[in-house]
């Protein structure tokens, strides 16, 4: 995790989002450090995935601002496709919400387009191995795998593009909670081993704190709790409370 002192990988500073001009997001402060996991958590259309969508350069910021690597992301309104593949170049990636596979394409060709010329193979093999059940599944087309191997290999596709940030919308969307407590502590590991810093948008809380150094909880597009996840999974009852209430005025 970064220590103290150390400049966030990804900060958002006062940041304000939402579509068409209406706002969605308010006013979100939030920071992601090298080597750690943070997760947001919060009800339905509490704003989780327009703030990931804000950073990954697809919508831009009504107010405020992303930083990545120090820098301000500047988002191109006209083209925010290109902001957004531009972002993915440098190294912020985006795990969708729908994992954003091809159905037609193996297990390695997704892998193979995935790799830049400048990784070897030693680090894809790094990837692999935190996946052993993709490997018998190589030749599959990613339509015909099972939800889970499905996500192992969104998060294979990611991590073999080296990012510096990784954000993974709804891990668990469609899978048995088996598969996802199997899951989660891989990002877990990943950010300890990789250094890399992690993103999670995630509904499943005791699981997600589990995993992540630091939590904050998304009401109605505002940050209403945050602190490290051991503080926040401790007081459990009083952060459910205040997410299931999210929860019944969204319903």
């Amino acid at each position: 995790m970064n220590g103290a002192g150390d400049e966030p990988l990804l900060e958002l500073v006062g940041l304000t989002a939402g579509y068409d001009g209406v706002a969605v997001v308010h006013d979100v402060n939030l920071s992601v450090g090298a080597g750690e996991v943070v997760v947001l958590l919060g009800a339905n259309g509490a704003g989780k995935t327009t703030t990931l969508s804000t950073i990954s350069g697809l919508l831009p910021p009504l107010e405020g601002e992303v930083r990545y690597l120090g820098d301000p992301v500047k988002i191109s309104r006209r083209r925010p496709a290109a902001s957004a593949a531009a972002l993915a170049r440098s190294g912020l990636l985006h795990v969708p919400e729908d994992r954003g596979l091809f159905n037609d394409l193996t297990v390695r060709e997704h892998l193979r387009l995935a790799t830049r010329p400048e990784v070897g193979d030693d680090h894809v093999q790094l990837v692999m191995d935190r996946f052993p059940a993709l490997d018998p599944l190589l030749d599959r087309r990613a339509g015909l795998l099972s939800g889970g191997e499905q996500q192992m290999l969104a998060l294979a596709r990611a991590l073999v593009a080296r990012p510096r940030v990784l954000m993974v919308d709804e891990l668990s969307l469609g899978l048995a909670p088996l598969i996802v407590a199997r899951l989660l502590p891989v990002l877990r590991e990943i950010a300890d081993d990789f250094g890399l810093g992690v993103l999670l948008v995630e509904q499943h809380v005791a699981l997600a704190l589990s995993v992540a150094h630091r939590g904050y909880l998304m009401q109605r597009g505002r940050i209403v709790i945050s602190g490290d996840a051991a503080d926040l999974a401790s007081n459990l009852a009083q952060f459910e409370a205040g997410y299931l209430g999210d929860a019944r005025s969204s319903s």
